[in-house]
């Protein structure tokens, strides 16, 4: 039957200690490398020839990805990796871009924890660029420095609005940064970010992230449209 041979390139070499998160780690870890693109179907059977697991175990893993919005779940369809929908993400990328203007005018009055935050999250983002570090790896970093803007806001709900919309981004972004290949040109443009808040210079770093946000949301966009 289509759809139920073994995927080859999954590999669970593990502990049978919380079986679940590894066998959601690994089926994460191929989505984010492209070993399981958009909309390939998620069969249990397969999954788990492959890891060497039960199929509740894989049951329980597919939740985890779907509730990340990195797999959807149809009716009478089962479980696929998700497709980003154009719509969606310029919604999310308006957004996004209210979400961080509002905590970067914010920087003058934030504490030194909140700004510390900041430069600790473009700290491990430039590490995992230099590093070479799994396209996993920088897409929660990156992920992270964006969300460290929103918390110079001082606001719980505005971070958890934040985090909301940057779970639909994640797969998005992750499909970008296979096909640019520029994990140090990322890691530059987040820099200099930093440096303008650093001068106290708002107006200059409002711009540069519009000018950031816009240029993410084209290059999502037009990574959506080549796969369709």
């Amino acid at each position: 039957m289509p759809g139920t041979e073994p995927f080859t390139t999954l590999n669970l070499d593990l502990e049978h200690v919380s079986t679940v998160d590894r066998a959601a780690d690994e089926l994460r870890r191929a989505v984010f490398d492209g070993e399981l693109e958009s909309g390939t179907p998620l069969r249990e059977v397969a999954i788990a020839d492959s890891l060497g697991v039960s199929r509740p175990t894989v049951r329980e893993a597919l939740g985890v990805l779907v509730g990340e919005g990195l797999a959807t779940r149809e009716p009478n369809r089962g479980v696929s990796v998700a497709t980003p929908d154009p719509d969606s993400i310029h919604d999310v990328c308006r957004a996004r871009l209210v979400l961080e203007i509002a905590g970067v005018r914010c920087w003058p009055e934030a504490d030194e924890e909140q700004r510390d935050t900041v430069r600790e999250a473009l700290t491990a983002l430039i590490e995992a660029a230099d590093t070479q570090a799994s396209y996993q790896v920088l897409n929660e970093r990156h992920l992270a420095f964006h969300l460290s803007l929103v918390g110079l806001a001082g606001s719980p709900r505005l971070e958890a609005m934040a985090m909301n919309l940057y779970a639909e981004l994640r797969l998005a972004l992750a499909q970008v940064d296979r096909a640019r290949q520029n994990a140090p040109d990322q890691a530059g443009s987040h820099t200099l970010l930093v440096r303008l808040l650093e001068s106290g210079d708002i107006p200059a770093t409002v711009a540069e992230l519009e000018r950031h946000l816009a240029g993410a949301e084209v290059a999502i966009l037009e990574r959506l449209h080549l796969q369709a």
